[in-house]
């Protein structure tokens, strides 16, 4: 598949099935996102600058991480980022694909991505990585969960909704290492996060200098 029809699966199906992926009360606790965001809460001043890329509608990640920094969210779905906008009021937002967004660099603390580089199409994985570590500030964090096993594919009805068709395309653990690291992040550690009968990858990086990272 090229990419341009993979993110366009990609947007339409989030515009399509943004309320049944996430609901308007999901909880503050949801999942594993509040021990992830303690990560970075543990390390950084508070009103550090933070970037959240996939952000979704904002829950629960991005209104857990507003709690402590500065957030800008970006996502390409649009009814994403509306309900984002009016459900974390605090954080900023911008609409649209993260490879085309003109961040300075060396511009935050820490860039963090959740279930959304799965997503991409695997031939930009590389290069959003590098733009990751030139948009982070000296000693910046990078959190993300990435593939643990190299898969792409197509569900037709994704959540069991007839017509929401997602993509995924996706590396395994070591090769996202490595890609990560060849892009100047140092990967501290990686953890599985098991989902059914299968999982994903936190790699939690830093850019250099390593300074009290192991706080």
């Amino acid at each position: 598949m090229i990419p341009a029809e993979q993110k366009r699966i990609v947007r339409q199906g989030y515009d399509m099935l943004s309320r049944v992926y996430r609901g308007d009360d999901t909880p503050d606790d949801h999942g594993d996102y509040a021990a992830w965001v303690r990560i970075l809460a543990e390390r950084l001043p508070p009103h550090s600058p933070v970037l959240d890329v996939g952000c979704g509608c904002g829950l629960p990640a991005t209104k857990l991480l507003a709690e402590h920094f500065e957030v800008t969210g970006v996502d390409f779905s649009e009814v994403q980022i509306c309900r984002a906008r009016s459900l974390v009021p605090k954080a900023r937002f911008v609409c649209g694909d993260i490879s085309e967004q003109p961040f300075q660099a060396e511009s935050y603390a820490a860039v963090v991505s959740f279930y959304a580089i799965i997503h991409l199409p695997l031939t930009e994985h590389r290069g959003l990585y590098n733009k990751i570590a030139s948009w982070l500030r000296p000693s910046g964090y990078f959190l993300a969960s990435v593939g643990h096993f190299a898969w792409s594919g197509v569900e037709e009805a994704y959540l069991g909704v007839a017509g929401g068709k997602m993509c995924w395309s996706h590396a395994d653990e070591a090769t996202n290492v490595r890609w990560i690291e060849e892009a100047g992040l140092k990967v501290h550690w990686t953890r599985f996060v098991p989902e059914g009968d299968s999982g994903h990858t936190l790699v939690f990086a830093q850019k250099p200098p390593f300074e009290d990272w192991r706080r």
